[in-house]
């Protein structure tokens, strides 16, 4: 049966990305947290520097953004700064398999699928910045393991060649995230309504990649049938990092483990009328007693009978039906109004 689903809770990943702050043992620290908090996976993503960009310090290669989290950094420095070592990635594998959740990464070129098949990752990840690297795309597609595929900044068009790129390998297992990518996000331009749209237009499992600050949204995203749920994760968000600002902690992650199944838990199916838990409560509906003496041969009338709880008597929409109507015995009060009663 798949991992991704609505026959299942909903799949949370813990997003690693460069909050290990270059030390492995923080990085195992991260792992045993997101475990103990509930996740089912934890992500890692897999380049270099070089694999992403060049050595450059200036111009388009820098970043002046004064709203950038990483205003006055090169886009090297960056992500040299924020990578995951390679010879890490087998030990954060075997650490995640030791605490009973799965791992996976973002590959960002060929070199790194090559590298992630001979760990044999489960399933993979595209970020958002290379959703439109098609050759990307059918390289990881054509391992025929689950792909996963960020949506962001991508217009229906471009999501739809990614999809195209997937289907061309024959691989038809994919997962969209619906994806803002502003880092933080805040709810307003989240956009969640586009996650039962996308589900509609491409016909695959639908997800989010949340960048907001607390659950809500990710809660919110699972009622309208987001199976998938990632979120950026760290021990604590005053020990800094490139992404700490906007990852979650253990404690709000084990929240978001409890309320999204909860959130999944409540949808149920389409039902009207009362459910079997209900049943024991539909005798406190209200319903027409007698609430005076009425002796044999008087009539009913709105002052001996009235509308009240419980629920034993006739429904209340047939008060303008008995009233008047005549007795046939001697009725004490409190007694449930029934038609054998009239004459």
């Amino acid at each position: 049966m798949s991992l991704f689903g609505n026959h299942r809770k909903p799949f949370i990943i813990a997003e690693m990305s460069g909050n290990h702050n270059q030390s492995i043992d923080r990085a195992f620290e991260i792992i045993d947290a997101a475990a103990e908090s509930g996740v089912d996976a934890l992500k890692i993503q897999t380049y270099t520097a070089d694999t992403l960009t060049i050595d450059k310090k200036d111009g388009e290669f820098f970043i002046e953004d004064p709203k950038s989290l990483w205003k006055g950094s090169s886009l090297y420095d960056l992500y040299k700064k924020a990578y995951t070592p390679w010879e890490w990635h087998k030990p954060i594998m075997d650490r995640c398999k030791e605490k009973g959740i799965l791992c996976f990464s973002s590959p960002f070129d060929f070199t790194a699928v090559d590298f992630l098949e001979d760990l044999n990752v489960p399933f993979y990840k595209i970020a958002s910045f290379e959703n439109i690297d098609l050759p990307l795309i059918r390289k990881v597609a054509s391992t025929q393991k689950p792909i996963i595929i960020s949506t962001g900044m991508a217009s229906i068009a471009e999501i739809a060649e990614a999809v195209e790129a997937v289907l061309s390998t024959g691989n038809k297992q994919i997962v969209l995230l619906k994806c803002t990518s502003t880092y933080p996000a805040t709810p307003a331009n989240t956009n969640i309504l586009t996650i039962p749209h996308m589900r509609e237009l491409f016909g695959c499992e639908i997800g989010l990649s949340d960048h907001t600050m607390g659950i809500g949204v990710s809660v919110a995203s699972v009622a309208l049938g987001a199976t998938v749920i990632e979120k950026h994760f760290t021990l604590r968000r005053a020990d800094g990092g490139v992404d700490s600002t906007f990852s979650m902690e253990p404690d709000e992650m084990k929240s978001l483990v409890i309320e999204t199944e909860r959130a999944w838990e409540s949808l149920g199916k389409i039902r009207y009328g009362a459910t079997e838990s209900e049943k024991a409560s539909m005798v406190f509906r209200r319903s027409l007693y007698v609430v005076e003496d009425v002796r044999e041969g008087e009539i009913l009338t709105k002052e001996n009978v009235r509308s009240i709880r419980p629920g034993y008597g006739l429904a209340p929409k047939y008060i303008d039906v008995v009233i008047g109507k005549k007795v046939n015995r001697d009725i004490k009060r409190g007694t449930a109004l029934q038609w054998d009663i009239l004459s």
